[in-house]
Parts: C-alpha cells; structure tokens; sequence
C-alpha cells in the first residue's frame, strides 16, 4: 500500500504534483468550487483512491453521477478518451481503467439498500432539527424522550413517538408540575410535523432493523475499502432530512468508534456533500456539535470532507480545521462574489509565483488551486493542479446494472424488511386498554352496589356513554385513557369507600409502571 494519493499535477504548465498524505487524511479536507467546475469527479477520484488503499468511504450521491463507481471506464467511451492523454500530461504513470467496490443504500429502499435508523437513536436535538421546531416545542419533545426512558418505552419508529405525545397530552397537567408547561398547542404543532414528515416518506428511515455501523465499513476480497454510496437525488426535495440524516450518521461514528490516536491511514472517509444545508439556518447549539465532532472525530480515525460551492459556506471555526484543500473555480460577479473569493484566497499559505486569487478565479473545469498538509501536517504552498482522471465510469450507470450490484452485494436481504418490535405505541395501547377493561369493572361493581348513590351515578354514566362515549372512544382508538375522564368525574361525585376503591383501581391501571 502506498503512503500517498496521487491528486493531480501540473505537467510543463503548474507547480509540483499534489499528493494528499494518507497519515494526514483523517485532518479533514475541502473541497470547493462553482457549480460545473468538476466538484463531483474530484470527489470520485478521491473515492477510487482512498478505496484502492484499503480505506472505506461514506458518500451521498446527489446528482446520481457517483454510481459509476461500480464501473470500469474505458477508453471508447467518448467522455474518457481525454483521460489517457491527461495521465500521461500530469505524469499519471500507474493509471488503468477499473471499477470500485460499491455498496448502494437509498432511506426509501428505490434506489439501494434499505438504511433505518430509530426515532431514539436520532435524539430529541436532531429530531428538533428535522422538524424545525421552536425552543417551546423542543422542550416538551425533550420531556417526551426523558419519559419513554424512565418508563422503559422504547422509541422505535414514528408512531411510537406519535403514540408517546398523545400520552404526554393527556398527562400535561401532572407533568407539567414536575418538568414545566406542557401546552396542548406545542404537542399539537409537533405532531403536525410528524405528520408532514410522514407524508414526504420519512416515516421510512424509522424503523429496524436499525442500521450496523459495521456494515458500512466493509473490504472486498481483494482488501479494497467498501464505497457505501447513499442515493440523495430523491432526498435533496428534502434538505433538512437529507442534512440531518447525514450529520445523525457522523454523530453515530463518532460515538461508537473507539480512539485509535494517529493511525497510518484512516479507519473510515466521510464525504459531506452539499456542506451548506448542514449549516443554513442551524442553532448554535448544532453547529457547536459539529465543530465538537469534527475535532474530535479525527482522533478515531474518520476524516471528513465537506463538499460544498464556496468556503464561506462553512463556519469559520469548522474550516480552520479542514486541512487538505481542493478550491475548484470561484465565479466573482457581484462585490459579494469578490468579497468571498478574497476570503478564499487568504486562508491558503501563499504561493510567490502567482496571486492565489487570479488563480482561482481562473482555473477551468477540471482544474484547481490545491494545499494538502505535509510534514508535521504543515499546510503546503498552493499550487494549480490539474486534477487527475477518473479509472472508473464518467456519469451515471444503468438501472439494470445498479440492480445487479444490489443482488450480489452481502448487503441483499438483510435490511430489506423492516420489523415492526413490540415498542412504546403497543405497550401504551396495552396501558390504556387495561384501563379501560378496569374502568368498566369497576362500573359492574358500582351497578351492584347497596348505595343507591353510586347506583344512580352508574345509571347516568351508562346513559351518557351511550350517547357520548361511542365517538369519543372511536376519535382515541380503542379506549385509549378514557378512564382518564372517567377517573375526574368518580372523583368529584362518589363518596365513601366503594367510590374511593373504584378510584384506585382506575388510577391504578392508568399510571401503573410510572
């Protein structure tokens, strides 16, 4: 295995040829450009590359441009006959056209492998995100995540959670003295979010069998790292699921992953394309977690590199800590183009032979101002590098042959269907059914009493569930806390020992486990 990979060069034209240290992967990098400059491919070579040393790699596919991955290129091809000439020009002796192995994962199961995560594994912070919820309404979600772990009610799926803020509305009165207001309006607008959610098919990342972080860092027989390609085409209509899902990930790793210090070469390369949703309109309190992660994170020896158009878009906090840097071209029409391409310039160490930001204005497609660390991880001087060829396909792959990957992937079959676990929405249904069977025994027994008071009281009940009860237990599903209704009325109007009794056989179910 080398100790380096080959990123471009410059031929008679640029500067020295650009290698990216593998010692110095996992320190993260950049990779920025205009929208046409060649993002997409210089993220596809650094793929190949980090696969061909043994290294496995996350990476969303946006555009769908990235499957041909699973593809040789070749020298017929019309969009590969520069290639050879190009490799020859930059001093490429060792490039060959051949394939990468790769495994597809879609969060609607179209397009790959299934890939679920749980709502408990997501977190209240996360979850906020997603739904875009105000500072009230992620309050009461922490309260419902806090009390599914004290009562032991797992959080599996989205009708769990559904289930749990039905339960938290109908307690709101209790629990609001012991954790704080819970307001009905606040439970009310989450669900609604849920709902919306469901309805753009996110209810379908929720779920288990839940996602193996094993399985995504997996070799072939030959001892290439697995490229794990996340189908994102469908998902970019939804940019906070897509940049929340990514992020859940990363945070996934980085919990999981034990400490490995400076290793040779990294364990794991996480792509984060479309770097700029992650941070558009995020709290502080996320972007803290991921300056915390992206700091943290080398030292388990996962790299991260965000892809994204300017590096105005990341915070600045974050980019001091992206060390290898590939600036594609930077289109400056406006005075606030001008002001980010200054800004981009600066933070390279400069090179005395050309100014860094005519550079990078200039540089044409396929070509880019390039700074990887060195020795002691020194950034190195900028250079203008021409990127080198990809080995495998230019473009997307044919549907037939995607599927084909599926089927003789390991990964067949064992996400593919989902597993419905008795969790927090039975459990409750089974609280509340319970509570509903003791409530209407203990009207048998009320019906039967020697006190003509509590007889009569069951009588008026009787006669008013007939008319009222039959609705209102069709809107809840099955009785659910009715009894919480019921337990009010007893209250204020029996008196004695039977009512009393008949009171605590209701509470008792209803709160039974608290």
């Amino acid at each position: 295995m080398a100790e380096e990979i080959f990123v471009g060069g410059g031929g008679d034209v640029y500067g020295d040829p650009q290698y990216l240290t593998l010692k110095y992967a996992n320190r993260h990098g950049l990779i920025a450009g205009a929208t046409g400059t060649g993002k997409t491919v210089t993220l596809q070579i650094l793929a190949e590359s980090f696969s061909n040393e043994g290294v496995p790699v996350i990476l969303a596919d946006v555009k769908g441009d990235l499957s041909g991955l699973a593809r040789a290129g070749s020298e017929t091809a019309e969009l590969h006959a520069p290639f050879v000439k190009r490799a020859q020009k930059i001093g490429f002796t060792s490039f060959s056209y051949h394939d990468t192995p790769v495994t597809f994962w879609d969060l609607f199961a179209q397009q790959g492998h299934p890939i679920r995560t749980t709502v408990a594994e997501m977190g209240p912070l996360l979850l906020s995100r997603l739904l875009e919820l105000s500072e009230a309404q992620e309050g009461i979600l922490n309260i419902a995540f806090r009390l599914a772990d004290e009562q032991g009610l797992p959080l599996l799926d989205l009708k769990d959670l559904q289930a749990l803020l039905v339960w938290v509305g109908e307690n709101r009165e209790s629990l609001s003295l012991r954790y704080g207001n819970v307001s009905t309006a606040s439970i009310g607008a989450i669900q609604r979010r849920l709902l919306v959610l469901e309805n753009q098919g996110g209810a379908q990342i929720f779920g288990e069998p839940a996602l193996d972080l094993e399985d995504l860092m997996r070799f072939d027989a030959a001892g290439r790292g697995m490229v794990n390609i996340l189908a994102a085409d469908k998902l970019m209509a939804s940019p906070k699921l897509y940049a929340t899902f990514l992020l859940w990930l990363l945070s996934e790793l980085f919990e999981s992953l034990p400490e490995v210090g400076d290793p040779e070469k990294p364990k794991l390369v996480f792509f984060f394309d479309e770097a700029h949703l992650l941070f558009e309109d995020a709290p502080k309190a996320l972007i803290d977690k991921v300056e915390q992660v992206a700091r943290l994170i080398r030292s388990k020896g996962v790299g991260i590199y965000f892809v994204t158009q300017s590096p105005d878009d990341i915070p600045e906090d974050i980019l001091g800590q992206l060390g290898n840097r590939i600036q594609h071209a930077l289109r400056a029409f406006t005075a606030r183009d001008q002001k980010k391409l200054k800004l981009a310039a600066e933070t390279y160490r400069a090179n005395p032979r050309f100014s860094t930001e005519d550079a990078i204005r200039e540089v044409g497609v396929g070509e880019a101002v390039t700074s990887m660390l060195e020795k002691k991880a020194v950034p190195g001087v900028v250079e203008r590098t021409l990127i080198r060829p990809p080995s495998s396909q230019l473009g997307p792959i044919t549907e037939e042959f995607r599927r084909s990957v599926m089927q003789a992937s390991d990964m067949a079959g064992k996400y593919d269907k989902s597993v419905d676990r008795h969790s927090a929405y039975e459990i409750l249904k089974e609280r509340a059914d319970k509570a509903s069977r003791e409530a209407a025994d203990a009207e048998a027994q009320a019906e039967t009493a020697p006190d003509p008071v509590v007889r009569e009281f069951s009588a008026a009940r009787r006669y008013s569930g007939s008319r009222v009860g039959r609705s209102t237990s069709r809107r809840i599903g099955g009785g659910d806390t009715i009894a919480s209704a019921m337990s009010e009325a007893v209250i204020k109007e029996l008196k004695g020992t039977t009512g009393r009794r008949i009171v605590r056989g209701i509470l008792g179910g209803l709160f039974k486990g608290r």
